[in-house]
């Protein structure tokens, strides 16, 4: 069966944030993370693959040609399945332990990333300020490999949320206290900021601490690190510390 032109169009509208709104779907890529989204709370609207996959059992499934699935597909090299899934209602829960809150982070791979991170370090909640990349982006979706599945993403005035937590709350800043010097505490709230720019000044007032990973170069020029990057050497280090 052929890619009709109304499932093409929707299928590309999804690219964009406003009809993920609109419409409340999304789409997933690839075998691998199709297969976590399938075998999670998720719920399934269509999937659209070529006919040697073992996504043909499935419901709600539509069988399509490789040039179909090539004019389909975001990526360079099309992986055989694309799927349509509903995004799912969730709130958000304080509950004790580290909480990771971005601030305006605007590349979609380095959300993907953080999203896996999360899931590696055992973190299922994760704080976006709502001006951070969607979640639900096709290039995220695609990152986070599956991890999204796993790893609740909550868009909040970030603001609001720092005001009102007990939690203690931590800036990462490139003059902060050496992360490997500090005890770091169970229940805290992790703040990375954006890209370009880092913490903004609204947020950074609202943060009790201050941490920062050292340079060990010798001749100490590196500006900074890629903020998946930090977030990954920070995340381990509250955990080893707890």
């Amino acid at each position: 069966m052929s890619l009709s032109k109304n499932q093409l169009k929707l299928i590309t509208s999804l690219r964009k944030k406003k009809y993920r709104v609109t419409t409340n779907l999304f789409i997933a890529e690839g075998i691998k993370v199709v297969n976590e989204f399938l075998g999670s709370k998720f719920e399934l609207e269509h999937l659209f693959c070529v006919d040697d996959t073992d996504f043909t059992n499935h419901e709600n499934v539509t069988v399509i040609s490789e040039s179909d699935l090539k004019k389909a597909s975001s990526l360079a090299t099309p992986n055989n399945v694309i799927a349509i899934f509903k995004i799912p209602v969730s709130n958000f829960i304080e509950k004790e332990g580290l909480v990771l809150a971005l601030d305006a982070i605007n590349d979609p791979g380095n959300l993907g990333t953080i999203i896996r991170l999360c899931d590696w370090f055992g973190i299922d909640q994760l704080i976006c300020s709502k001006d951070t990349v969607d979640c639900y982006n096709a290039k995220v979706v695609q990152a986070s490999m599956g991890s999204l599945t796993r790893v609740g993403v909550f868009y909040t005035d970030l603001k609001d949320y720092l005001s009102n937590t007990n939690k203690a709350k931590y800036a990462t800043l490139m003059n902060g206290e050496n992360v490997y010097k500090t005890t770091l505490p169970k229940d805290a709230v992790l703040v990375m900021g954006n890209e370009a720019n880092g913490i903004s000044t609204p947020i950074l007032k609202l943060l009790d601490n201050a941490i920062s990973i050292p340079r060990f170069g010798s001749l100490q020029q590196t500006e900074s690190l890629n903020v998946a990057t930090a977030t990954a050497i920070l995340l381990s280090e509250f955990k080893r510390e707890n």
